[in-house]
């Protein structure tokens, strides 16, 4: 089950991000509305395309919320690595897992080579 769900959240995310997954939704919901005339509009043939597209939207929150968090992990374990191999300061490896207050501090604690002729410094002018 470990493995099940990250290869199944990684190809929705992909087959639903294809542009023949839009040209299919497109093509169902016209496919729903020409059948109006046919069920006279009644509740159920409306029922029919909002359950579905409530029912598709909750699922689809939790596959690509999964996408969102492993693209993030791995992007920051890039960045982690980019840290460590540079001269960079090394309190920023794992910035991500602090704090805002914690954040806002390391962003604003710079060396005094960073400011420019008025005094301000450049993570300042960034806010």
């Amino acid at each position: 089950m470990s493995k099940l769900f990250p290869r199944f959240a990684g190809w929705c995310a992909w087959s639903f991000g294809h542009p023949l997954a839009f040209i299919l939704a497109c093509l169902a919901t016209l496919a729903w509305a020409v059948t109006g005339p046919v069920f006279n509009y009644s509740d159920t043939w409306q029922l029919v395309i909002n359950t579905g597209t409530t029912v598709a939207t909750f699922l689809m929150i939790f596959v690509l919320q999964h996408s969102q968090n492993r693209d993030a992990t791995a992007i920051q374990a890039k960045l982690d690595e980019l840290i460590r191999a540079s001269e960079a300061s090394n309190k920023l490896i794992r910035a991500e897992r602090l704090t805002e207050a914690e954040v806002e501090n390391l962003r604003c604690d710079r060396p005094p080579e960073l400011e420019d002729q008025t005094g301000t410094r450049t993570a300042d002018i960034a806010a």
